[in-house]
């Protein structure tokens, strides 16, 4: 339990120095409005295409398929689930804010906290299933997520729906871990150069947000004591025990769990970027919850790997 606190404090404490380089950046005058508003698009259209399609690019293994469907089962419950309690338990009048305080209690940040986690204790393996939970949270986020954050002032096409980068980039990995398709030299280097930006480039847009922030007042609302306390808590401890009782063990449990233990995406800042929705409020969920798993993400993944 020692090793995973460990493990997850210099994590954490990571992300929050490249917090800091985009807050101490606005506040210089680097960065611009206008530049990162262009740079949430950059993240989502080409970077998360780039580390999915990364993530599926191995050897085809027969013995997995069991394994892999186990876990792309666990992701659509776990956000099944999220997605139940959130409307279940969000309530407010403001739709701009209820879609955001939605958004953050549904999905995880399985990308950028996740797989530097899955890497560290459990290894390629981990890392493997985590891309699978991440393939699941693509899906559900240019999907679902694309409908809850759009669904005033944007109209929301069946063609948006199908052909977005999240959607195509994990296809495009599916088909090319199924046929062990080797992806040229020439184009996986710039692959993994952009799928290395997976990590600082959406911390660097939360640093610039949370320099925005002038008041606390965010802090006094119910919502997000809900919101946190659903997303580091009580979600992943259902999602711990769920999968236990149903035979689930080992490795492949506590993968399952690390991802959907993570603190809020930091998608819900680019999303909120992207569709003009309360971005102080989401910079200030991210953060937040990023600062709250520092404690909350040791005990569950201990648990998970404890019993």
């Amino acid at each position: 339990m020692l090793q995973s606190f460990s493990t997850v404090f210099q994590q954490i404490v990571i992300l929050f120095i490249m917090i800091a380089v985009g807050y101490v950046c606005s506040r210089r005058g680097i960065l611009s409005p206008s530049t990162i508003k262009e740079l949430s698009k950059f993240i989502i259209y080409v970077v998360t295409p780039c580390i999915v399609v990364e993530s599926f690019h191995r050897p085809f293994d027969s013995s997995m398929l069991h394994k892999i469907g186990i876990v792309c089962a666990a992701a659509v419950g776990a956000h099944l689930l999220n997605i139940i309690l959130s409307r279940a338990l969000i309530r407010d009048k403001e739709q701009n804010r209820r879609v955001v305080y939605q958004f953050a209690t549904i999905f995880s940040n399985c990308g950028f906290m996740g797989l530097p986690l899955q890497h560290a204790i459990l290894g390629s393996d981990g890392v493997f299933y985590g891309a699978i939970f991440i393939a699941i949270f693509n899906v559900f986020t240019w999907t679902y997520g694309f409908i809850l954050m759009g669904s005033q002032g944007q109209k929301v096409e069946v063609r948006k729906l199908l052909f977005n980068p999240g959607i195509l980039g994990v296809t495009a990995g599916f088909i090319i871990f199924i046929t062990s398709f080797q992806i040229p030299h020439l184009f996986l280097v710039p692959i993994k150069s952009f799928a290395a930006l997976n990590t600082p480039l959406p911390m660097v847009v939360v640093g610039y947000y949370l320099s925005q922030i002038t008041s606390l007042k965010v802090l006094e609302d119910k919502n997000l004591i809900i919101t946190t306390t659903v997303k580091l808590l009580a979600s992943p401890l259902l999602v711990l025990f769920m999968f236990y009782l149903m035979g689930i063990r080992g490795l492949l449990l506590t993968s399952i769990v690390i991802s959907a233990s993570a603190p809020s995406a930091a998608n819900t800042v680019m999303f909120s970027v992207l569709f003009d929705r309360d971005t102080k409020l989401a910079v200030t969920l991210v953060s937040l919850s990023t600062l709250l798993s520092l404690f909350t993400m040791p005990l569950v993944i201990s648990l998970a790997m404890a019993i």
